[in-house]
């Protein structure tokens, strides 16, 4: 994938001086070998930290090194002080975990007691405002450690990726659709910048590249993905010097930061003006990494890169748009086995999903802005869309949110795809997640969040909290189970 940062992990075991340093080395080098063996890259520091000095010297190590992302290993109890400074002068994400006991035959010198210095280095971070990744159960075996740093790893990747990611916009929310509007503040919060653009500026700059050179090896490109899903072969040198415009303008305008994602306005005037909908093209790069997302939706922009930089594979963003018809549950009710009708959805967007992530797709037309554009006539400037059944399988929603008083919030939520016929039109699937009804009316419904939906093509809820957590998000929702009512739930429903 493009455009997501490479994590360089790196581990510092720390040591209390009244405890054996040995105890903490040997364990280190247990959890790289272990690392090692599950194709985990990760950089051994050798300087075992005791003391203030021991961090400047770990810290020297780690950096010479390339390291953006820190475990720090209690082998033992250790230093509270050190370890938690170590965390607060390394310029990137850290982890902090501990050992367990290896066995009862050797609890005299063999003893490490990284169960309790895990409590006491949770204060010190504490008391310097901190928020490094602990896992839910911090102290494991080698072999354990190694499973929670393969989890940090893509967690890092998240918060190293946002740190340096630019948001690019075209065009301000139409009035009649306000719904994924927010403040913007919060973003700057996280260290995000956001460029913010006319649709005029994306015009001009598409009237510039007409006629590129590049416009045939993309048209190519396009053809080759399309296969015999290529019905209107005429819209593609458009698309083309559409892709090439939103490329050109990246790689000119992201200045300081290293990554980009773009929030663009995609309707009403944009299909009158450009000639076709952006919808191919908008698959196209977030297919690569570079999440484009449409209607000017910032935050969806945003929450589909997190998505990217937690799974390393393409997301998308859907509207929760419309329920399963009873007649449709009912005939395939063993595909729907385990679920209530209210558990279903549809997920839907005009033609914005990846090709890798669909079951099967075609080049097509966007049916309503065809109804209203031009209803009487063989689709032309509504052509561009990516249109097929959403592929089966394990899917995350997820979708971080500015409320309008500028506080984030999140919501997580893991379920499936049902190879189930969807019978309609764009982008579409039929969405499976246990006691949706309430996680919608409660959490969708109930804190305001927007339509659209993120969507990670496997479960990834771990790691997607994980990082809320470390970004300082305390509101994350998510559905459910029966015996456990949301705080405004009605008991006598």
């Amino acid at each position: 994938m493009l455009n997501i940062p490479k994590v360089k992990l790196g581990i510092v075991a720390v040591s209390r001086d009244c405890f054996p340093v040995q105890l903490s080395e040997r364990r280190r080098a247990a959890i790289v070998a272990s690392c090692k063996e599950k194709g985990i890259e990760i950089f051994e520091a050798k300087t075992a930290v005791e003391n203030e000095k021991d961090v400047l010297k770990a810290l020297d190590e780690v950096n010479a090194a390339g390291v953006n992302a820190l475990v720090v290993y209690l082998g033992n109890f250790g230093p509270e002080g050190p370890e938690t400074m170590l965390g607060q002068k390394f310029n990137g994400p850290a982890m902090y975990v501990g050992a367990s006991e290896e066995t009862g035959k050797d609890l005299i010198d063999g003893r490490g007691d990284a169960y309790c210095g895990i409590l006491n280095a949770s204060y010190n971070l504490d008391l310097r405002h901190l928020r490094p990744y602990i896992p839910e159960y911090p102290v494991g075996t080698d072999t354990e450690i190694s499973d929670m740093i393969a989890d940090f790893e893509n967690i890092a990747r998240v918060v190293l990726g946002l740190s340096k990611l630019k948001v690019m916009s075209f065009g301000p929310r139409p009035q009649d659709f306000l719904a994924c509007n927010a403040p913007i503040k919060p973003l700057y919060d996280l260290g995000i910048e956001i460029m913010e653009n006319s649709e005029l500026d994306l015009f001009a700059s598409f009237n510039e590249h007409a006629g590129d050179e590049r416009i045939p090896a993309i048209v190519k490109e396009m053809e080759e993905e399309l296969g015999t899903g290529n019905k209107y072969p005429g819209i593609l040198p458009r698309l083309a010097q559409y892709e090439i415009t939103l490329l050109d303008w990246a790689e000119a305008n992201k200045g300081a930061s290293e990554y980009v994602v773009f929030a663009n306005k995609c309707w009403p005037s944009f299909q009158t003006q450009f000639g076709f909908v952006p919808c191919y093209v908008n698959s196209r790069l977030t297919g690569r990494g570079i999440p484009v997302a449409c209607e000017t939706d910032i935050y969806g922009a945003v929450t589909e890169y997190i998505i990217t930089c937690a799974t390393q594979n393409p997301p998308t963003l859907l509207d929760i748009n419309n329920t399963v018809p009873k007649d449709m549950y009912d005939e395939n009710s063993k595909a729907f086995e385990g679920y209530k009708l209210t558990d279903l959805f549809m997920g839907f967007h005009c033609g914005n999903t990846a090709k890798a992530c669909m079951k099967y797709a075609a080049m097509d037309f966007q049916r309503i802005m065809h109804r209203g554009l031009e209803p009487d006539k063989e689709p032309d400037i509504t052509r561009g869309t990516l249109e097929g059944a959403i592929k089966p399988g394990e899917i995350t929603l997820f979708r971080l949110q500015s409320t309008a008083g500028a506080t984030l919030r999140s919501y997580i939520a893991e379920g499936e795809v049902i190879d189930v016929d969807p019978k309609s039109f764009g982008s579409i699937g039929i969405f499976a997640v246990n006691e949706m009804g309430r996680f919608y009316r409660h959490i969708l419904v109930g804190k305001r969040y927007p339509h659209h939906a993120g969507i990670a093509f496997k479960h990834t809820g771990k790691v997607l909290f994980a990082v809320m957590k470390m970004l300082g998000i305390e509101d994350v929702g998510f559905n459910q189970p029966a015996n456990m009512l949301y705080k405004d739930e009605n008991p006598f429903k």
